[in-house]
């Protein structure tokens, strides 16, 4: 029984030995960086591939699951962006106009790690330089996308400040459900150069990026291209409230409502913005307010005040990230304005009357003229018939004597 035990205790300790030994070889085993980093441009308008490969010393050893730390630098958002993945591929969106700056870890675990994530002490990293291309101060700037109504969407720019005469720009546009970039269906021109696309009829997916690129050309070379990404669903406006009440109610309560407008826009989705001015005899004043109600209730009002109201809309920050507001809507007051009709001024006769009446009264002078002049004539006429008749009448007169 006792060299059982001796046995017993004498294989215990060679298992805890070579476990030691397994643990110290563990953590020993250095981890080594990935290799052969690359970025490579499909031609998606900065929507690039980064691959890379294992450490070539892990290549063999199966049996250590191997996880990669990739980091590149996001230039949208000026700050590095942190994935982990067990692929050796990834695809992220850059500016093409600024330099691509990734780098990749190796995380090991596992049997050969003791369970324990171990990342590489060094990193494979890759800076890719931005191409200088185009002339300097011609990139469009401005650029300004809009969702109207979530119907269609139009965006603009401006030129350059040192934009050559006669430059030609195009606009280019990808997302991941098309295969390849396609160039703005429809050009709107202004002073006979193209400020901005009109997209109508085009499809554009929610939460997912479109990449859009400006470039061109001109007499003096090539125009500096610009690239922006943006989500359709940030760039809404919606359209402009139509439908406004305004009602008196009990206790001199002023109650102003409203109507959402028609269309695809989340009802739910929406804030207002509240634009109230008030007139007192003591002067006026203005205040606004938002509100995600379609109803707004002023406590009390004096007959001596008049409140007049406008809305306008945009989605709020639970739905997208950022929007548009609305135009302005008409106004309404309370209480309305009397129309008053004007005494009429000879200042405000219209110059058509003017004329009528210039040429009525030279008509009627040219008729009294006609015919002043149509009666003297008759008179002449009868003078010269009774001198005739005179001379007549002497002549015969002379011959019978």
């Amino acid at each position: 029984m006792a060299s059982y035990s001796w046995l017993s205790h004498h294989a215990a300790l060679m298992l805890l030995l070579i476990n030691w030994r397994e643990g110290m070889h563990c953590i020993e085993l250095s981890v080594d960086p990935p290799g052969d980093l690359a970025v490579l441009d499909p031609g998606h308008l900065g929507y690039l591939e980064i691959t890379w490969s294992p450490p070539a010393s892990l290549i063999n050893r199966a049996e250590c699951p191997k996880l990669y730390q990739l980091e590149y630098f996001n230039t949208y958002e000026n700050s590095w962006t942190v994935i982990r993945t067990v692929r050796r591929t990834y695809t992220a969106q850059f500016d093409l106009m600024k330099d691509v700056r990734v780098r990749v870890y190796t995380l090991l675990s596992g049997p050969c790690t003791n369970g324990t994530l171990v990342k590489s002490t060094s990193y494979i990293e890759l800076v890719q330089k931005s191409p200088s291309t185009g002339l300097v101060g011609t990139a469009v700037k401005d650029f300004v996308c809009v969702f109207h109504n979530m119907e269609y969407v139009t965006c603009n720019w401006g030129g350059g400040p040192k934009m050559p005469a006669n430059s030609q720009q195009t606009l280019y546009f990808w997302h991941k459900e098309l295969g390849q970039t396609q160039e703005c269906p429809k050009y709107t021109i202004s002073n006979g150069v193209r400020s901005g696309c009109n997209f109508t009829g085009t499809f554009f997916p929610d939460f997912t990026d479109i990449n859009f690129c400006v470039n061109g050309s001109s007499p003096e070379g090539p125009l500096k291209p610009t690239y922006i990404s943006l989500q359709i669903q940030n760039q809404v406006m919606p359209a402009t409230t139509q439908k406004l009440h305004l009602q008196t109610g009990p206790n001199a309560q002023l109650e102003v409502h409203w109507e959402r407008p028609a269309g695809r826009v989340p009802g739910n989705c929406l804030e207002w913005e509240v634009k109230h001015n008030q007139e007192r005899p003591d002067g006026k004043t203005s205040t606004q307010q938002i509100t995600k109600k379609t109803i707004l209730t002023l406590p009390s009002v004096h007959d001596k005040q008049r409140n007049c109201f406008r809305v306008r809309s945009r989605l709020h920050k639970y739905c997208v990230q950022r929007s548009f507001w609305s135009n302005w809507s008409h106004e309404i007051c309370h209480p309305e304005e009397k129309q008053t009709s004007a005494e009429p001024r000879w200042d405000m006769v219209p110059l058509y009357v003017y004329t009528a009446v210039a040429i009525i009264a030279i008509l009627v002078l040219s008729l009294c003229v006609w015919a002043a002049l149509k009666v003297r004539s008759r008179q002449v006429k009868k003078l010269d018939s009774h001198t005739t008749f005179f001379a007549k009448s002497s002549a015969l007169s002379v011959a019978e004597t």
